[in-house]
């Protein structure tokens, strides 16, 4: 054997393997610094666009993992791999991977529709997913709504897409539905007179459109009416409570009785005794038995 040429070939063959692998770092490096340049423009381009920060997030996000998948690609071509292989490789793992994390993916596409279709923002108070409260992240996955009763809760974006999203923080006021029981002696007319003026007084309630009281239904207590003042969504519940304590202090002022459910009991008359039939007497029947004869 020749143990010189042998030598040579082998020299050879790890000076080009060498020199591709240094061309593979270089092009791993440089391929990552261009990565995050390219990221941080995007990025800058869509601040001074006053893009929402959500959807800053889920786009450097996604062209970060893009990006790094064809760079990947790129250097296996390079040490002359077959790409098409590789990608059909992918193909594969990302069939075996989506029947396993279909749930996942199913958050995935949510997050998604939600950062496209934009049906709420960062900021609003909605009712997503079954949960109601303030929305304080749109991540890839889940969606953060912090709930009036102060506590976090995070939801699947496929639930919150697929179910119904109501969004409270989209129109510029909301309103705010109560009820006001009268007394059959009150004037309903005097009662809605006094609550239309005290609604105004109530902060943060909206004079265009302007609170709405009138008579909603009757039951065996008397008159109900329908109170509705109108309010921004950031003031719901303290207009809400404050209308509940003017309907109380409005009527305790005007000195309304309080409504009572009165019935009336009537005695049923005793049954009557019903006159028996009277039997002839025992002669009279033998009489009358023998004219018969």
């Amino acid at each position: 054997m020749d143990w010189e040429n042998l030598w040579d070939v082998a020299s050879v063959q790890l000076m080009s393997f060498g020199l591709k692998a240094a061309g593979a770092i270089a092009v791993w490096i440089v391929g990552r610094y261009l990565i995050g340049l390219a990221v941080r423009l995007v990025s800058a381009a869509a601040t001074r666009q006053r893009v929402d920060p959500t959807i800053l997030r889920y786009v450097a996000s996604a062209v970060t993992v893009t990006l790094n998948i064809v760079l990947v690609v790129a250097i296996l071509g390079y040490f002359g791999v077959e790409t098409t292989s590789f990608a059909a490789l992918l193909a594969a793992a990302g069939v075996a991977i989506g029947a396993a994390w279909a749930g996942l993916l199913s958050n995935f596409a949510g997050g998604a529709f939600l950062i496209v279709l934009r049906p709420f923002k960062v900021g609003d108070y909605v009712k997503a997913g079954g949960v109601e409260g303030t929305v304080t992240e749109i991540g890839l996955f889940a969606t953060t709504i912090l709930t009036p009763d102060n506590v976090t809760t995070f939801v699947g974006n496929g639930k919150v897409f697929g179910d119904t999203i109501s969004n409270y923080s989209a129109s510029a006021w909301r309103r705010v539905d109560r009820e006001a029981q009268l007394a059959h002696s009150v004037n309903p007319q005097d009662a809605i007179a006094r609550l239309r003026t005290a609604l105004l007084n109530i902060p943060n309630v909206e004079r265009d459109p302007a609170p709405v009281v009138e008579i909603i239904d009757f039951n065996e207590r008397g008159t109900r009416l329908a109170v509705r003042p109108f309010t921004h969504t950031n003031h719901y519940w303290q207009v809400y409570f404050d209308t509940n304590r003017v309907i109380s202090e409005t009527f305790g002022a005007a000195g309304y009785p309080v409504p009572e459910t009165h019935v009336v009991m009537a005695d049923k008359p005793a049954p009557q005794p019903q006159p028996q039939p009277s039997l002839p007497a025992a002669g009279t029947a033998a009489a009358s038995t023998a004219a018969a004869v």
